[in-house]
């Protein structure tokens, strides 16, 4: 079945609020399809938890429609809704047992028994836990405190599961661990869920879909790879950590290929975007798009440059290097502009202070 036939479970349209006349939502719009993880990725107080307990049904909307499965939920009590809430403090009673907090949810709806026992058992083993259920909370891990969170939010066997910010009381190296073996337990229980976060690698490492948002909008809805191959905005661009942006005008657009005259010269940009001549744009270069070096004409004047013109090429300062592991990250100056770069730990770059030429590979050279 390709996406498209498919049949939305979850809809929200239009939905606005505000607190004490400041506007937290604005016109927000998106679908989920059965069985899809839809992340919600944005910085702290962007609206991204608001929009999480209005659908929660903790908040109630100023306007718009949330409807499940074809029904309107805003007038069905929250315990009615039948949807999961996880979040990072994983709330849960640090005396009881483990098994006692994974089937709190399931003795609080009064189900049989053999039920319960059938759903809690059901529960750990998906989140391989089942040799731990007498043991007691405070004596687990802060990974194993995760999943018994995460079981307690299965066992319900809910119809949504939302889940804030549910990786952040962890350090990084286990939030690492964790993020891939959630999206496997989700995927497995064929669960629908939101997700809430600000880092964006726990976003592309869980999501099927990631909508980032800014200031109570959704700036962009689409699979990670295509948010992080065509950013639609400088505020995208941005917070995926991508901050070669550069302004420019385009000279000419011809199979599929702009020229753009730009601070730093002519740049050709693969774009499928019909651009006409003297059009203003927005371009981003993405900082692992280069290749750098001594820069031979380092004592050439500025007339060489003029004359000479080279496309996707920058001429500029090293200013400073640093260590990131596998990567190095350098910055180079140029006409007063700023561009960082991340090169391989092991590529030799010239001493700081030095004239360097930087290629610029031109499909990853985009225009916002």
């Amino acid at each position: 079945m390709s996406y498209n036939s498919r049949v939305s479970l979850l809809q929200v349209v239009r939905l606005s609020k505000s607190f004490d006349d400041k506007l937290i939502l604005s016109d927000v719009s998106f679908e989920v399809e059965a069985g899809e993880i839809v992340c919600l990725l944005g910085p702290s107080g962007c609206g991204k938890t608001t929009l999480l307990r209005i659908i929660a049904g903790l908040e109630t909307a100023d306007s718009g429609t949330i409807t499940f499965d074809g029904q309107d939920v805003q007038t069905i009590p929250v315990h009615q809704r039948h949807f999961g809430l996880m979040f990072q403090d994983f709330a849960l009673f640090p005396h009881k047992s483990v098994w006692d907090n994974v089937i709190f949810g399931l003795r609080m709806q009064n189900l049989p028994p053999e039920q319960i026992r059938a759903l809690g058992e059901q529960a750990l083993a998906t989140v391989g836990l089942s040799e731990f259920a007498r043991r007691n909370v405070h004596q687990l891990s802060g990974g194993e405190r995760q999943r018994v969170a995460l079981a307690r939010s299965l066992a319900p066997e809910p119809r949504l599961l939302m889940l804030d910010e549910p990786l952040g009381a962890l350090d990084r190296q286990l939030r690492e661990e964790l993020m891939i073996e959630l999206r496997r337990i989700l995927k497995a229980a064929h669960l629908t869920s939101i997700y809430v976060t600000h880092d964006q690698a726990e976003a592309f490492a869980v999501a099927d879909r990631v909508a980032v948002m800014n200031a109570g909008r959704i700036e962009q809805l689409d699979t990670p790879s295509a948010v992080y191959a065509q950013p639609v905005s400088e505020f995208v661009a941005r917070f995926l950590g991508m901050p070669n942006l550069i302004d420019g005008i385009v000279l000419s657009w011809a199979a599929q290929v702009a020229v753009v005259n730009t601070p730093i010269g002519l740049l050709h940009v693969p774009t499928n975007r019909s651009l006409k001549p003297a059009q203003l744009v927005t371009l981003l270069i993405r900082s692992e798009a280069t290749a750098i070096e001594p820069d031979p004409f380092a004592a050439a004047s500025d007339e060489w440059f003029a004359e000479t013109p080279q496309a996707n090429c920058l001429h500029g300062t090293l200013l400073d290097v640093s260590f990131r592991g596998r990567t190095q990250r350098a910055v180079i100056r140029w006409n007063d502009i700023d561009f960082e770069f991340e090169v391989d730990t092991r590529t030799g770059l010239p001493p700081l202070g030095q004239s360097v030429k930087v290629s610029l590979l031109s499909d990853a050279i985009r225009v916002i």
